[in-house]
């Protein structure tokens, strides 16, 4: 998404959180048991977005700066880890106030005529950016447009809603646009492979229900799956058999499940890797209806000034209100992925809002909470499987077997008091460490003790601890 100051006001956000502040006292040790032969879903990762001109904001740092906020985005031992880029397909004539332009500012005058493409080699700042991501070990990278060029839809234009040309009941005199627009999707990840970057999904929607003055393109689940019928074999016939198709981007999670349901209706669901969603107009609950995987794409804090508080009484902004947003969707929705907007942006967008994690303004920066909220999942490697984790007053826990055979266990502290936590595997763990976040630490490195198998560590009130076990020479679960 992408917003004006009146847009962003008329939103949906998510009801103000109330409790008493938190103190700073060990309870009694609370328990928690990790089940491995409970799995659920695979997880492909957790990552932002540096649309709209955002990505220019760190490619105009100097360094070290520059070096610093990469760190803070994409180091898994020191930053947020983050292991999905996702890019926005520019659709608009050039780069005005902070639009995305199209690699086809010109369309030809028919469907099948030869395109003429015109690549600037930046594309708004987002190749560098994932260029950087990938000499992090970054292989996620989602590239979506909000819209297909104005000479493939009704109206004429890539702003203002419209819909392609070719879908159910859109009807144009220029003829179906769908193969070229499928074409033009394609040429934009050719572009980036050239470039060192390989795409690994593709989205030709965002919030398709959502009709506004910048690149927006309308549709139901019913034409999207008339262009994922023709983007798939067109996308295997150019030998990229291995990039998934997500779709479509909704305000809310309510659109997101009848796009789910009219795309598997039409009988495109198998060609999709994705459903996906942001959480704006409705907000993740209960596990979608689809045999797709189900990612979140896009959702952050509209409102209130920039805060780079990790806890306050009724802040929606706040790190502790996105680490429960975050775990609400991955262990509550089984989403594979979480996606916050954007990574970075200035102060002046948006009145200097929360929908960023990082504020760049010129040669400076700040760091939100927000942030350190994700870095708590950054043991979460791509390719994880969620399995069974339980117990304990208080306290939500989430836990995860990566593919190197460690065990990422996340926990959150509801709990107004510190309280000691432990976590117990069958079989030995050499390695066992642990890291909190709270109001004055991020991502701190905290003391572990073992005893008769059981490794335990102490989480301040409301705060979040992650733990990961490494080296297992068993990796039966075990009751702590």
């Amino acid at each position: 998404m992408h917003f004006t100051l009146s847009q962003v006001a008329a939103l949906a956000v998510a009801a103000p959180l109330t409790v008493a502040a938190p103190s700073v006292e060990p309870r009694q040790a609370q328990k928690v048991t990790i089940d491995l032969t409970k799995k659920y879903q695979t997880i492909d990762g957790f990552g932002f977005s540096g649309a709209f001109q955002r990505a220019n904001l760190v490619v105009n740092l100097k360094e070290p700066k520059q070096t610093e906020v990469l760190d803070l985005l994409f180091n898994t031992t020191s930053g947020a880890g983050f292991s999905i880029v996702r890019n926005g397909i520019g659709s608009s004539q050039d780069s005005s106030k902070d639009y995305m332009n199209t690699i086809l500012p010109k369309c030809p005058s028919a469907p099948d005529g030869t395109p003429d493409y015109k690549w600037d080699g930046k594309d708004s700042g987002q190749l560098w950016l994932s260029q950087q991501a990938v000499k992090y070990g970054v292989k996620t990278f989602y590239n979506d447009a909000w819209s297909a060029p104005g000479c493939m839809k009704t109206n004429g234009q890539d702003t203002n809603g419209g819909s392609l040309c070719g879908v159910s009941g859109a009807s144009c005199k220029s003829g179906n646009w769908i193969q070229a627009y499928a074409n033009y999707l394609i040429k934009d990840i050719q572009l980036y492979q050239e470039n060192g970057v390989n795409v690994t999904h593709l989205g030709f929607l965002n919030e398709p229900d959502y009709t506004t003055q910048y690149a927006s393109m309308s549709s139901s689940g019913t034409q999207a799956a008339d262009v994922i019928k023709v983007l798939r074999p067109s996308l295997d016939k150019a030998g990229f058999t291995n990039v998934g198709i997500n779709c479509c981007e909704a305000t809310g999670w309510n659109v997101a499940s009848q796009h789910a349901s009219q795309i598997a209706a039409a009988g495109a669901e198998n060609m999709v890797y994705a459903i996906t969603s942001h959480e704006y107009t409705s907000r993740i609950s209960g596990v979608m209806k689809t045999t797709r995987r189900v990612w979140q794409t896009e959702y952050s804090d509209l409102n209130g000034g920039w805060s780079t508080a990790w806890y306050q009484s009724g802040g929606t902004g706040d790190g502790y209100t996105w680490a429960n947003t975050v775990f609400n969707g991955i262990v509550n929705s089984n989403l594979s992925a979480y996606v916050f907007w954007e990574g970075v942006q200035d102060r002046a967008t948006n009145n200097n809002n929360n929908e960023k994690l990082i504020l760049v303004d010129g040669q400076t920066y700040q760091v939100s909470k927000r942030l350190w909220a994700f870095a708590q999942f950054r043991i979460v490697r791509p390719g994880a499987v969620r399995v069974g984790a339980s117990g304990g007053s208080n306290l939500k826990s989430a836990a995860f077997l990566n593919t190197d055979g460690s065990v990422a266990v996340v926990i959150i502290n509801s709990g107004t008091s510190a309280q000691t936590v432990g976590v117990s595997l069958t079989g030995a763990y050499p390695s066992v460490s642990a890291f909190f976040t709270d109001n004055t630490n991020d991502a701190k490195s905290v003391a572990v003790t073992t005893s008769d198998g059981t490794s335990s560590a102490s989480v301040p009130g409301r705060g979040m601890i992650s733990f990961l076990f490494r080296g297992a020479s068993n990796a039966t679960a075990a009751a702590v």
